[in-house]
């Protein structure tokens, strides 16, 4: 066993969300060996999206230290400071813009091993997000099936595939549904941006309150993401807490924030789109739907669960129906209902402590993307970022050496309110004019 499988790690985490820092800690303190002590610091990314100190209470997932930097002070902090692991919780250019600036800042002397890899269902923009995140030493796939794709999207590029690890979702776990509860309790999973009409939001709403009227007996819940004002990893411009606002909803009805594992510790029907929280039911074998009513589509991500026996209509709900996950799918898609979840990360965190224990230390990080593979668009995502083509923070790039003062902070606070203000209230009406 090498050396490094035992000892105490110190491993960090960047995340650009509240979504993705659960991904990310959890994942993290997944790949540290039990029987190794971890250190967990984490690095909240200055942005549209950065959570709140409610958001952070809500996920639950704690760290030794945890602050807010801009991308160029991460960069100069891990040219510093000494770490085993680097998790990436971050979107696709968020990744590759890192890579390159943390290859710049590692250009000497030995580094951690960096993981990436993906919160969810990754239903839409496979090969871009994937090869945004190609470079880092793991690239954990959520299952099988995923692990199965990416390598495929990386070899029909001719790009090295060996990075590609199967894991499972990190925050998967709870107790297995033993029967029904009373009440028998129905939640539905929103999503910030699936789907993204008002009328077809409304129309989802109108269902699940038109179910509670249906049945009294039952308590029908809606699960939120994110109070208004907060945004998560997607944009939400129309949050149903605003749709719900006059309409008349009965008492059985009503809306539910909190910790997710939690809400499906007195759940018996799990509904939604295509939420990530189907899977999180699967695996404790509550059943779950996944709505057709607007269609089988990619653009809502319900086109991942063909196959999956859990594709329904409200109009079944209604009536009773009750759906049968199918075993075969439900286990390629890393669910591990079966009881397989806890050697899931075995693999990675083996990898781990081999590339840890490697003599001379780590080679650079190598990206897919460089100005010679894609010269019409590295440069703007690492531009985004504050970047130069080589990695470099350029001039003037935002950092902060120490905490921003009070009036800082309540600039900071008012610019991040108007934004939201004018994605949750501006742009729809914008949006509607255009559409007379």
């Amino acid at each position: 066993m090498p050396a490094s499988a035992t000892k105490s790690l110190r491993i960090a985490v960047l995340a650009d969300s509240d979504t993705r820092w659960k991904w990310g800690a959890l994942t993290a303190r997944r790949l540290a060996p039990a029987a190794a002590g971890v250190r967990l610091d984490g690095y909240l990314l200055r942005g549209r999206a950065t959570p709140t100190p409610r958001q952070l209470q809500e996920v639950g997932v704690p760290a030794d230290s945890l602050r807010e930097v801009t991308g160029v002070e991460f960069l100069r902090e891990m040219s510093t400071t000494s770490y085993d692991v680097l998790v990436l919780a971050l979107v696709g250019g968020g990744v590759q813009a890192m890579l390159h600036g943390l290859r710049n800042a590692w250009a000497s002397g030995r580094r951690p091993v960096v993981v990436t890899g993906y919160v969810g269902v990754v239903y839409e923009k496979l090969a871009d997000g994937l090869l945004l995140r190609h470079g880092a030493d793991l690239v954990l796939a959520n299952s099988r099936h995923d692990a199965d794709r990416f390598r495929a999207v990386y070899e029909g590029v001719g790009a090295d595939a060996s990075a590609v690890t199967e894991v499972a979702l990190p925050f998967l776990g709870g107790e297995a549904y033993t029967g029904e509860h009373d009440p028998y309790t129905v939640v539905f999973a929103a999503q910030p941006s699936v789907p993204d009409s008002r009328r077809d939001r409304a129309y989802l709403l109108d269902r699940l309150i038109g179910h509670a009227r249906r049945h009294p007996g039952r308590e029908v819940l809606l699960k939120l993401r994110s109070k208004p004002g907060e945004h998560t990893t997607h944009i939400e411009e129309l949050p149903y807490q605003k749709l719900v606002q006059g309409m008349d909803a009965p008492p059985n009805f009503r809306l539910v924030y909190g910790h997710m594992g939690e809400v499906l510790d007195r759940t018996d029907l799990l509904v939604t789109v295509s939420s990530t929280a189907a899977l999180e039911a699967l695996h404790r074998r509550v059943p779950t739907v996944v709505l057709t009513d607007l269609g089988v589509r990619e653009a809502l991500g319900n086109h991942h669960f063909t196959g999956s026996g859990c594709l329904a209509s409200w109009d079944q709900l209604d009536a009773g129906h009750r759906p049968v996950p199918d075993e075969e799918w439900v286990a390629r898609q890393g669910v591990a209902a079966d009881g397989s979840y806890a050697t899931a990360f075995d693999t990675a965190r083996d990898r781990i402590a081999v590339l840890l224990d490697r003599p001379g230390g780590l080679p650079p990080l190598d990206p897919y993307y460089t100005p010679r593979t894609a010269p019409g668009y590295l440069p703007g995502i690492l531009a985004r970022h504050h970047l130069g083509p080589d990695g470099a923070p350029l001039p003037g790039a935002p950092a902060a050496d120490k905490a921003p003062g009070p009036v800082r902070q309540i600039v900071r606070r008012a610019a991040r309110g108007a934004y939201r203000h004018g994605v949750q209230r501006v742009a729809p009406v914008i949006r509607r004019m255009g559409e007379l």
